[in-house]
């Protein structure tokens, strides 16, 4: 399940490698900049939404799939919501 900007980016790398496009391939497919794409695969959190999700269906990716998408595992996943910011500490 995708949680996090980096978890996106991720996905997005994994999928452009895998069709074998470099990043200003994806760039141009998606009429948006190489350095928009190197800051969605780099998990920049404050990237255009409409333009990730662009490059998100550019590589095959539909909104769909996010909450099935495999990712690296990283830490166990005790609870669901524990990547939100807490404010009430």
């Amino acid at each position: 399940m995708i949680k996090l900007a980096s978890d996106f980016g991720a996905l997005i790398r994994e999928r452009r490698k895998r069709l074998g496009w470099t990043q200003t391939q994806l760039a141009e497919r998606c009429g948006t900049g190489e350095r928009f794409i190197v800051d969605l695969e780099g998990g920049k959190p404050t990237c255009h939404l409409e333009k990730s999700l662009i490059a998100a269906r550019a590589v095959g990716i539909e909104l769909g799939d996010m909450k099935s998408a495999t990712l690296p595992e990283t830490a166990a996943q005790d609870d669901a919501l524990a990547h939100l910011p807490r404010f009430d500490r």
